[in-house]
């Protein structure tokens, strides 16, 4: 943990990848205090965004690296990895390949940064047409990786991620947020029928068995 001087807020380097187009940019755009205060390096393959976080244990701040999926910025990545604290490895619940690669994604950054706190994010399941069923995805089971299914677009879950990896840093399971942060208005609507079908479909599938192999591989 880091502690910026000026503010005295607790600060981490959050490592956000996954490839290109799994919704990565959009999700840390939603929250507006990041978007106006980024920092962007777009030659470079990477843009880095402050967000906050306000918590039963005080103020705290990831310092996030939107890590660019696009294979052409793949010699760049390991020098990104270099002091992260944390990372989020999201997929789009749209796309089987996106969900394939997680393991490449997972392999490198661990690599790197050893056995650090990492949430598994399945991003758009506002949609319908989901190409992967909760009962097909089992990385995380695999990895002891904590799991959470999102839409970036509606808001839905997004503070889930973060609160997460805070207790994991902090170590205090009972952390909460005590004042949510100010998104930018949802660009989709997800439903309370929407969210028991999802809640009832995650529990379903965490209390089956491991398959032997990964079935949408």
């Amino acid at each position: 943990m880091v502690t910026d001087s000026t503010t005295e807020v607790a600060a981490f380097k959050l490592i956000l990848l996954g490839d290109g187009g799994t919704g990565k940019t959009t999700l840390v755009k939603r929250h507006i205090t990041g978007e106006f205060q980024k920092t962007y390096l777009p030659t470079m393959g990477v843009e880095v965004r402050p967000l906050l976080f306000h918590t039963t244990r005080g103020l705290y701040r990831f310092n996030v690296w939107d890590i660019a999926g696009q294979e052409k910025f793949g010699s760049l990545r390991d020098g990104y990895y270099i002091g992260g604290q944390c990372a989020i490895i999201m997929f789009d619940l749209t796309s089987r390949i996106t969900y394939k690669n997680v393991g490449n994604w997972h392999r490198d950054l661990t690599r790197d940064c050893g056995n650090i706190p990492i949430v598994m994010c399945g991003n758009k399941v506002d949609i319908q047409l989901r190409k992967l069923k909760s009962n097909q995805i089992s990385f995380h089971r695999k990895k002891n990786l904590h799991y959470v299914e999102i839409s970036a677009k509606s808001n839905y879950n997004f503070e889930r991620p973060f609160v997460r990896l805070l207790r994991k840093l902090v170590g205090d399971p009972q952390l909460k947020l005590v004042k949510f942060p100010a998104l930018q208005p949802p660009e989709s609507i997800f439903t309370d029928e929407m969210r028991r079908r999802v809640d009832l479909d995650r529990m379903e599938a965490d209390a089956s068995p491991l398959p032997e192999v990964d079935e949408d591989l």
